[in-house]
């Protein structure tokens, strides 16, 4: 640990992490929730049942060691460990991991802002890495979303990747487009 963490945020950090992955653990696990688990959910209502663990979890964050700690209206927390597996070519933390762990924190935040029948996708994300991070001095990272704008089209919002002791590591934005969900039921009809 390095000399400037704060190790008390870093206990808060993990403890908060432990019990969510508690919950994690005893719901579903990794995966899409079905269309019907989802009927009549806004965003914020979905991303909440799947912190309690009644809706499966994105699968990427097993995959990438990372887990969504908080959410509210307009706000996704993130949390997440890189390590080897997670190594460039020149044995630092490749920009893709960073980059994973930002556009997670920000679209969950614009999700969040979702009435019923409206998603979202990813039109533009940009990243800026600006600090390396050493596991073995920081052994957790966070990344917090914040929407800036959401409307009928178009969102906005901004996320910052920082550690336990506040240093920052890297920071980014993304637009997303906004629009109206139809699904299709048995029979084909849209709705």
């Amino acid at each position: 640990m390095n000399a400037t963490t704060t190790p008390a945020t870093l206990d808060a950090w993990l403890a908060e992490e432990a019990a969510v992955v508690a919950r994690l653990n005893a719901g579903p696990g990794p995966g899409v929730a079905r269309p019907d688990q989802v009927a009549g959910l806004t965003g914020l209502e979905l991303m909440q049942a799947m912190l309690r663990g009644d809706l499966p979890y994105a699968a990427i964050a097993k995959t990438l060691d990372f887990t969504i700690v908080e959410v509210s209206e307009g706000r996704a927390v993130f949390q997440g460990t890189p390590g080897p597996a997670h190594l460039n070519p020149m044995g630092t933390i490749h920009g893709g991991w960073y980059a994973t762990l930002l556009d997670s924190a920000l679209g969950c935040a614009v999700h969040t802002m979702m009435p019923v029948g409206r998603g979202y996708t990813t039109a533009e994300l940009g990243v800026n890495l600006v600090r390396a991070i050493n596991p073995a001095k920081t052994p957790r990272v966070r990344v917090e979303g914040k929407v800036i704008h959401c409307g009928r089209q178009l969102a906005t919002a901004e996320a910052r990747l920082y550690g336990p002791d506040g240093t920052l590591y890297a920071h980014g934005t993304t637009t997303c487009l906004v629009f109206d969900m139809h699904h299709k039921p048995a029979g084909g009809a849209t709705t």
